[in-house]
C-alpha cells in the first residue's frame, strides 16, 4: 500500500474517533437514517477488540496541569483561563481499532485532555494532528469511512474507491494538501495537535468569540531517536523523555475573522489571524492505559465549562453520541469479562 493510501486510511480512523453519529436528533440526520451504532459498527469491523475504544484503541494515559497565564480571561468566563493551574488527566493515542498495533504503523496521533476546575466543572478536548477535516458533515463522513473499508478479496482498501470519494468532494482540498506535506514526528512530544472544530469563548458579559485551538509543542523532532522495530516505540520514548522533565505545549487560540466559516471543520482559516497563547500544558506522568485513570474517561468534546460553548458544526455535535456508544460497548464488555 503506498503512503498516500496509508495516510488516507489513517485519517479515516481519526475521523472515526471525531465525527461519528447524530442520534442527539432522534437518530436521524440529513438524507439518511444513520445513528451512533451505524458508525461504531463500521469502525469496529466484524471482530471488535472487546473492552477497548472503537477508534484510537491503543493509547497511553498521562497527567499533569495546565498553567494559565490569564491572557484569555477577558474572553472567557471559564475558571481555568484565570491565572493559575488546573490539573488534568489525558491520553495520547494512535489511529485504528487495534490496541496492539505498532506505534509507528499509523501516522494518526491524538492528544485528549480532561481538565477539572476547582468549581467542579470540566473541560474535555480531543485534539488530532490534522488542522482540518476532509468533509464538513456527518453523512459525507460516513461515506468517507465506507470508501476506506478493506476489499474482502485483498484485505486492503480499494484505491479507486478512495480516489472517487475525494473527486466527488472537492471540499477535501485543504485536508489533502495538509496530508501531502505531513510527516509524523519521532515523538508524541513534538507533534502539534489541533482541536479542528470551532467553539465559542463566552466572556462574562455573554459576548461570544469564535475560536479554534492547538497544542503547539515546545520540543522538536530532533530530540528523539526511535527503535522502529519496537511496537511501543512512541510510548516508551515518551516515558523516557518524562524522566528528564515535563513535556510541554503552548495552548494557542486562533480567533476567527468576520469572513470565516465557523460551522465547517473542512474549511481552514487561512491567512493572518489574532492568536493568543492561553498558557502551558505540562505533562508530568505517563502510565499504561490498562491501569491509568484515562481508561475510564469518555473524552466527549461537549463536556464544557461555563465560558466555552459549541459552535453549530454538525460534526462536532456528532462526536458526542458516537463517543457515548463506544463507551457503552466497552464498559459492557469489561463488566461481562469481570463476571
Amino acid at each position: 500500500m503506498n503512503s498516500h493510501i496509508k495516510g488516507t486510511l489513517a485519517v479515516g480512523l481519526i475521523a472515526a474517533g471525531l465525527a461519528l453519529a447524530f442520534s442527539w436528533a432522534g437518530g436521524i440526520f440529513g438524507r439518511d437514517t444513520l445513528n451512533a451504532p451505524d458508525f461504531v459498527n463500521l469502525q469496529q469491523g466484524a471482530k471488535p477488540h472487546a473492552g477497548f475504544r472503537r477508534a484510537h484503541a491503543k493509547g497511553l494515559c498521562i497527567s499533569g496541569e495546565f498553567v494559565s497565564n490569564g491572557n484569555l480571561a477577558t474572553y472567557s468566563a471559564a475558571q481555568l483561563f484565570e491565572q493559575g493551574s488546573t490539573p488534568f488527566t489525558g491520553r495520547y493515542s494512535i489511529g485504528g481499532g487495534n490496541p496492539t498495533a505498532p506505534d509507528l504503523a499509523s501516522p494518526v496521533r491524538s492528544l485528549a485532555l480532561s481538565l477539572a476546575q476547582a468549581n467542579g466543572e470540566q473541560w474535555r478536548t480531543a485534539m488530532n494532528t490534522p488542522p482540518v477535516l476532509a468533509v464538513g458533515n456527518p453523512v459525507d463522513f460516513f461515506e468517507q469511512l465506507q470508501s476506506l473499508q478493506p476489499d474482502p478479496a485483498t484485505g486492503k482498501p480499494d484505491r479507486s474507491k478512495i480516489m472517487a470519494f475525494f473527486q466527488a468532494h472537492p471540499e477535501s482540498a485543504a485536508f489533502l494538501a495538509w496530508q501531502k506535506t505531513y510527516t509524523p514526528t519521532a515523538s508524541f512530544a513534538s507533534e502539534q495537535f489541533h482541536g479542528i472544530n470551532a467553539f465559542y469563548l463566552v466572556d462574562r458579559n455573554g459576548k461570544q468569540h469564535a475560536v479554534r485551538w492547538a497544542a503547539v509543542p515546545r520540543s522538536t523532532n530532533t530530540e528523539a531517536t526511535l527503535d522502529r522495530d519496537n511496537p511501543n516505540a512512541l510510548q516508551e520514548e515518551l516515558i523516557k523523555r518524562l524522566q528528564n522533565g515535563p513535556v510541554q505545549y503552548d495552548l494557542v487560540f486562533t480567533f476567527a475573522n468576520d469572513s470565516d466559516v465557523i460551522d465547517n471543520g473542512a474549511i481552514p482559516w487561512a491567512g493572518e489571524r489574532k492568536q493568543i497563547t492561553a498558557g502551558t500544558i505540562n505533562i508530568t506522568r505517563a502510565e499504561d492505559q490498562s491501569t491509568g485513570n484515562c481508561n475510564a474517561i469518555n473524552f466527549d468534546p461537549l463536556v464544557l465549562p461555563r465560558g466555552i460553548a459549541p459552535s453549530g458544526d454538525p460534526i462536532l455535535r456528532a462526536r458526542s453520541a458516537a463517543y457515548a456508544e463506544s463507551y457503552r460497548r466497552r464498559a459492557r464488555e469489561t463488566l461481562l469479562e469481570s463476571n
